[in-house]
């Protein structure tokens, strides 16, 4: 697989260095304005349209991207590639227009391919915590001065935009999305899978064949997979490629596990929490230590590396990270994060000094202010597990009350999972669940944001739950519920990010 994959992006690579200008269409999305950025800094001109008018749009347009709102089929038929993802509606006016010209039409996933054949790639996926783990590991490499590049789905706080280029540095880090299956595409050095759980099914078909694309996905590196033994997805995935390695009896890239089982080659222990983030000690097994890094020339021998910030032997070591971002899954996130620099060839201790440097991602538990002494914290969490992390973290920080609002997003995805929700929303005080976000599916009988209302009652009578059908009946709900001390926590991958602004502006003020 490894082969076929760089073989394909081999390709795409010299047809985009003989290209002058790309056309992105729906450029105004996270993943697609990151790519834009990076094509930006490459020094190809690049035009775009979207549906919708945005700051990353206007931000786009002030980096020198020729972007509008509305469809813009002229700059699509003059330009060389005209990109797009697999959110854009069939018969959209932009490709259309390229295909009569005669202009090849790719994938985001093509372009991405491309992107990673310049550099040594480092991609990260799993069903949630890919976009924080991927930005945490960008800034892990920045830090101890790597020079990376990166392409995420989500602005790095302190950092900048979600797309980076260094002309200087080796390293690409790249979101890996797993929703359509291209992510066996990407041409990686390095893999990380966070987590395998039940999504993306109405495309795959069942869990199980959705957990044997991570296993290509693992598979495809050229040299390094890190994978999370905490999550049973993942360490089957884990197992997967041990088994395969067995059977062929032949040297494989290398496999490292993390978590806080006592069997995983990095490991979690003592830990402690707080509201806004936590310290932990990870020990680092001999199989990170094992001769050296898996890419020559980068820092030297790993076997000299133990006792910079560490304790132990040659043949692994620990080391203490402070962390800033609250939640147990951060913990696990950067503990992915420190095994995967540190068998590349980082210093431990310089790599878990270089965790203290991150501050998270927009959209991920992000505070978005105080007002008549309720916290606005938003989250992007739309998955069952996602949402169970989010109220865990959120229980740390010693709030009088816990009022979740939940957007659930897409019909088939409110279908397939419906029944997990009722539980996951335990601890919280109070739950109000909005209208569903289609996010471009079609309505489907018999489903709707309901479904996930009655399971929450059914599996948490204690809570208090409301429903809104809208954002604008939320916030007038909302505006009458919430107390000084509380915490006002907004989960979705939809809309009901307008949701804190709108909430003030019904209690009558600004943020303060």
């Amino acid at each position: 697989m490894p082969d076929v994959a760089s073989a394909e992006a081999g390709v795409r690579r010299e047809l985009l260095g003989s290209t002058r200008r790309v056309h992105v269409v729906g450029v105004g999305g996270a993943g697609m304005s990151a790519i834009a950025r990076v094509l930006l800094a490459m020094g190809l001109e690049v035009s775009g349209s979207d549906a919708n008018d945005s700051p990353t749009l206007e931000s786009l347009v002030s980096a020198g991207a020729d972007a509008r709102v509305g469809n813009y089929p002229a700059a699509a038929e003059r330009a060389g590639i005209v990109v797009s993802s697999t959110a854009v509606p069939k018969g959209d006016p932009d490709i259309e227009a390229a295909r009569r010209a005669g202009v090849p039409t790719w994938s985001r996933a093509e372009m991405l391919g491309a992107i990673c054949s310049y550099k040594r790639t480092i991609a990260v996926s799993g069903t949630h915590g890919k976009t924080t783990t991927s930005a945490m590991t960008a800034v892990v490499l920045r830090e101890l001065g790597w020079h990376p590049s990166w392409i995420v789905g989500s602005e790095i706080n302190g950092f900048g935009p979600g797309g980076h280029w260094d002309p200087d540095g080796d390293w690409l880090v790249v979101e890996a999305d797993e929703s359509d299956g291209t992510f066996t595409r990407l041409p990686a050095h390095a893999v990380v899978v966070t987590n395998v759980d039940a999504d993306h099914v109405e495309f795959y078909g069942s869990v199980e064949a959705l957990r044997d694309e991570f296993v290509r996905f693992a598979a495809q590196a050229g040299a390094l997979s890190v994978l999370c033994a905490d999550d049973p997805g993942a360490r089957r995935v884990a197992e997967s490629l041990a088994a395969a390695s067995a059977r062929a009896q032949a040297p494989r890239p290398s496999t490292v596990t993390y978590g806080s089982s006592p069997s995983v080659d990095v490991r979690v222990e003592d830990l402690e929490t707080h509201g806004a983030g936590s310290s932990f000690g990870v020990r680092l097994g001999g199989a990170v230590f094992s001769g050296g890094p898996v890419f020559s020339g980068r820092v030297g021998d790993l076997a000299d590396t133990v006792g910079s910030g560490t304790t132990g032997s040659g043949a692994g070591g620990s080391v203490r990270v402070t962390l800033r971002v609250p939640g147990l899954h951060n913990v696990l996130n950067a503990t992915a994060v420190l095994a995967l620099a540190v068998t590349l060839g980082a210093s431990p201790g310089e790599a878990a000094g270089a965790l203290s440097a991150f501050e998270g991602v927009a959209r991920r538990f992000e505070h978005r202010g105080d007002f008549a002494g309720v916290t606005f914290v938003d989250g992007y969490d739309h998955l069952p597990g996602e949402v169970s992390a989010a109220i865990a973290t959120a229980k740390l920080g010693g709030w009088s009350r816990l009022v979740v609002v939940f957007q659930p997003h897409r019909y088939s995805r409110t279908e397939a999972l419906w029944r997990q929700f009722g539980a996951c929303f335990a601890g919280a005080d109070i739950v109000v669940i909005t209208g569903l976000y289609p996010a471009g599916e079609k309505p489907r009988p018999g489903v709707d944001e309901k479904l996930i209302f009655d399971a929450l009652r059914t599996a948490n009578p204690e809570i208090e739950a409301h429903h809104a059908s809208s954002l604008g009946n939320a916030a007038e709900l909302l505006a009458n519920l919430l107390q000084a001390g509380d915490l006002c926590l907004t989960l979705g991958a939809g809309d009901v990010t307008k949701l804190p602004d709108m909430v003030v502006a019904a209690m009558g003020g600004k943020r303060s």
